[in-house]
């Protein structure tokens, strides 16, 4: 363990789908810790990233967006996992999109209000607005009635207000040692981070519905002295969904394959032979049970 840098905490962001969390997280932590895509549900658990600094250690708990849609176990699992995130960490900071405020926004700010934690209030893609005068009348309306404990303006994507949305956070959490080694930026096992890898390339790549109906599981991560060899098996809820995701003559899966083994390549930093599959599991998005045989744990 590394020596103390002041102050540590757990720090959760909470939002809707697609209003930039994963990003945020990414740009905070300086890795690419989660997934980043422009689907909805891109994340599908907590991810930790963690940030080391002279001052202090950082643990922000990236979860799943807040969705009304509770067809399936998974979203079911999904809701419970960000509901819950309130109860688990030090402060909290809610990610808002500027450019527009849904009824699951106000859903968020509910849950945020009855937080036993402090909450920030972080605005996000202020970058994509024309004018930005309007920010103070949005703002006014979000805060109605509602104490934070901090007002943000930031770009996730570019970084603007980032820096001091951080330095905030870190005056904010109890003083204490790290948890985490100085050099250690997830929680998550490599393992986790190349299904993920393999995942966002199938959402790149698939269209319609089909990104919300697989999953993708390692059964084989062996390092070998040239190379990591990995077998992955991607989780399909029907036989035509399992003919998208191969494609015609193999070709959607064979690029899948070879842009994620460009990316677990790079994660790694060492050669990388990744072999894919693809099954057919009816109900894994329907049962708990199957969800946590295949690693999702709150």
């Amino acid at each position: 363990m590394s020596e103390s840098a002041g102050r540590f905490g757990f720090v959760a962001l909470v939002g809707r789908p697609n209003v930039g969390k994963s990003t945020l997280l990414n740009r905070m932590v300086g890795e690419r810790v989660s997934i980043v895509t422009h689907k909805a549900q891109t994340t599908r658990q907590r991810i930790t990233g963690v940030l080391t600094r002279a001052d202090g250690q950082v643990a922000f708990v990236d979860t799943p967006g807040i969705h009304e849609r509770e067809s399936h176990a998974l979203n079911r699992f999904m809701n419970r996992t960000a509901r819950e995130v309130f109860r688990e960490v030090d402060l909290a900071v809610v990610l808002l999109d500027a450019t527009k405020i849904t009824d699951e926004d106000r859903k968020v700010l509910k849950l945020a209000a009855a937080s036993p934690v402090p909450v920030m209030l972080a605005i996000n893609k202020i970058d994509r607005l024309d004018d930005r005068s309007r920010l103070l009348e949005l703002t006014a309306e979000l805060t109605e009635g509602q104490e934070f404990a901090g007002v943000y303006y930031i770009s996730a994507t570019g970084g603007d207000g980032v820096d001091d949305l951080i330095n905030a956070l870190v005056e904010r959490l109890p003083e204490g040692p790290p948890m985490f080694e100085a050099d250690q930026f997830t929680d998550r096992p490599v393992r986790f981070l190349v299904a993920e890898l393999i995942r966002e390339q199938l959402l790149l790549q698939l269209h319609q519905e089909l990104p919300y109906g697989l999953t993708v599981e390692i059964e084989k991560f062996e390092d070998q002295q040239r190379r990591t060899e990995i077998h992955a098996v991607i989780r399909v809820a029907s036989e035509r969904h399992k003919g998208m995701v191969i494609g015609k003559g193999g070709s959607v899966l064979k690029r899948v394959g070879s842009r994620a083994r460009m990316a677990a390549r790079e994660l790694l930093d060492r050669p990388v032979h990744l072999e894919l599959w693809v099954r057919v599991d009816p109900d894994w998005m329907d049962r708990e049970s199957r969800l946590r045989q295949l690693g999702f744990s709150d």
